[in-house]
């Protein structure tokens, strides 16, 4: 089971649809194309074009499966005590003395330009469950990070 918010699964919901109802038919077409051109064997087109519907199918099945497993979670609902999935955290880094905001967010859904980070990233895994006024220390490909939990939202 995967949790995450309407933002997220609507977006997922699109992306399919996008899939299913735009880019297949448009691969299929090119190898309806790519085969009226004769022998298969030598067919540069029809071989990438099949490898292109084979990859689109694996990306259809996959993006049907996280929805399949998908729970929306209302924010409504969850509690404010420590953070957890759907938490904005206003955080400071104690080495640079920078302030950072995440939200912390399911895989499918993490966007570090959107400030979306992923629950299950080494920083998501280190906020989860603490409150504000905690220091926590999290392992970064770039080292120890210690962070001050200032605010959660």
């Amino acid at each position: 089971m995967e949790f995450m918010s309407q933002e997220g699964y609507d977006k997922l919901v699109a992306e399919l649809n996008q899939l299913v109802k735009v880019e297949l038919p448009r691969v299929i077409d090119a190898i309806s194309e790519a085969r009226d051109k004769g022998d298969l064997s030598e067919n540069f087109e029809y071989r990438a074009a099949k490898r292109e519907q084979s990859r689109l199918l694996g990306r259809i099945r996959f993006k049907q499966n996280v929805l399949a497993h998908a729970r929306v979670l209302d924010p409504a609902k969850i509690s404010a005590d420590g953070i957890q999935l759907l938490s904005t955290v206003h955080v400071t880094n104690l080495a640079t003395s920078k302030e950072m905001t995440f939200t912390l967010a399911s895989p499918h859904e993490a966007n570090v330009r959107e400030g979306k980070i992923s629950i299950k990233s080494p920083i998501g895994q280190a906020l989860k469950g603490h409150r504000e006024g905690d220091v926590i220390e999290v392992r970064v490909p770039a080292g120890l990070m210690r962070l001050r939990i200032d605010r959660i939202a």
